[in-house]
């Protein structure tokens, strides 16, 4: 195989639909760690941990050692067959959380987000779902209907009776208090004002992120999901909760809300929960279980609670707690936050850092004043950090602005995340930030 044989050309893509993403120029041969392996030998440092999932990092020998062990036993079964497996991962996510005892094990966060949607409509007999403008849910029907990022024009009409308001966000306020800060309660108000005007009256659910991260990495302000949950609970809507990204540690609790002290409805976990391999679950109270299997709840797939997918979730959970990972992503993400805060002091294209634990948010803007979004210098910048062996994902929509999310794995060394920002401060420079 020759070196031009190891890229990927026009003839390299015949057969291989194009699905949204720009394909990066070099085909990937293996990962290991934070780094993944072209063909051609180049070693590239993955700061995104695949696509957000791979909290563990690649081939973690854990993960890989249950994958070799569990599908030469047992990977797959009939719906309504159970597993010791499904019943140990069931069991350990179910204990973890008061209130959120009962546990559905899927395959993507697309399909835990359509069962958690579907249970609340079945709950509360109401169909109507609100959600962040900025969010992302899901390609699917009814998780497709609550994503807002992006994705939402030419394929006909959505979903009947969805709802969006406006995320908190600090760095672009709506509403701001006398001193120029995010007043996120009067915001919040007003969205709910705006969704009781349109609102027959049969609002079921509110589902959103503790973190938008295809939304530009937006953090919901400390009191706004109890804020939140408040404006459901007067309405009768339940909360759910997508911690697909944010979800096993990487912000340095087992989830996200546990800051806050709110528990959802209903959480979704997806992504982190598989390490990269697809698995997804859908968590409630053994009350709104009871009252969905009591109204005929019906939600089968292939793939619903697998033996293989949650032999390895239960894997995920021994690295977690054996390894203190959940203490690692606070450390590592204290070492990534300065030095991301420390290349702003030195680049003025770098308008906001944000984001919690190790998963962090790099905004590119024309200028620190305007704040205006320079989606040519985040283009510029990715390319540079690729060339010098760095992956990063940067959210350049035009609506979300120009934001790199940055997640290595929590099993990143202090060496990878300081060679990561060298390359960072690099690609800056070359780009002519």
């Amino acid at each position: 195989m020759t070196k031009a044989d190891r890229t990927i050309t026009e003839d390299t893509l015949a057969h291989v639909m194009r699905y949204g993403p720009v394909f990066e120029s070099k085909v990937i041969a293996s990962a290991e760690g934070a780094f993944v392996v072209a063909e051609d030998g180049t070693r590239i440092l993955d700061f995104t941990s695949g696509q957000m999932s791979a909290v563990l990092g690649h081939s973690h020998p854990d993960i890989v050692a249950c994958v070799r062990d569990q599908v030469g036993r047992l990977d797959h079964l009939f719906s309504g067959m159970l597993s010791r497996p499904v019943i140990d991962l069931c069991t350990r996510l179910g204990s973890m959380v008061p209130g959120l005892e009962k546990v559905m094990l899927l395959s993507t966060g697309g399909e835990s987000n359509e069962a958690a949607i579907r249970l609340a409509k079945v709950v509360t007999g109401k169909h109507e779902i609100v959600a962040f403008s900025r969010s992302w849910h899901g390609m699917t029907g009814a998780a497709a209907g609550a994503t807002y990022s992006a994705a939402r024009q030419g394929a006909g009409p959505a979903s009947v009776g969805n709802f969006a308001i406006p995320a908190p966000h600090a760095y672009h306020p709506r509403f701001t208090h006398a001193d120029g800060t995010l007043d996120w309660q009067s915001e919040l108000d007003d969205g709910f004002a705006m969704v009781d005007a349109q609102s027959t009256g049969s609002l079921a659910a509110f589902i959103a992120e503790p973190i938008l991260s295809s939304g530009g990495i937006i953090e919901l302000p400390l009191g706004y999901l109890a804020a939140l949950k408040r404006k459901c609970e007067e309405r009768g809507m339940l909360l759910i909760l997508d911690e697909a990204q944010t979800g096993m540690a990487r912000t340095g609790d087992m989830f996200a809300f546990q800051r806050d002290g709110v528990v959802p409805d209903i959480l979704t976990l997806s992504k982190t929960l598989g390490a990269g391999l697809p698995l997804a679950a859908v968590l409630t109270s053994t009350a709104l279980e009871q009252a969905a299997h009591d109204k005929g709840y019906i939600f089968l797939t292939t793939h619903v609670n697998d033996p293989l997918p949650a032999a390895v979730g239960c894997t995920v959970l021994d690295v977690i707690e054996r390894d203190g990972l959940a203490a690692r992503a606070t450390v590592a993400g204290a070492r990534l936050r300065d030095g991301l805060l420390s290349l702003q002091q030195r680049f003025d294209c770098i308008g906001d850092v944000r984001g919690r634990g190790l998963l962090l948010g790099l905004e590119i803007v024309t200028d620190r004043a305007s704040r205006v979004p320079d989606l040519d210098m985040g283009d510029r910048i990715a390319a540079e950090a690729m060339a010098r062996g760095l992956s990063m994902n940067i959210v350049k929509l035009p609506a979300m602005g120009a934001v790199f999310r940055i997640a290595p794995p929590l099993t990143a060394t202090d060496a990878e995340i300081d060679l990561g920002l060298k390359i960072m401060a690099e690609a800056i420079s070359a780009a002519g930030g």
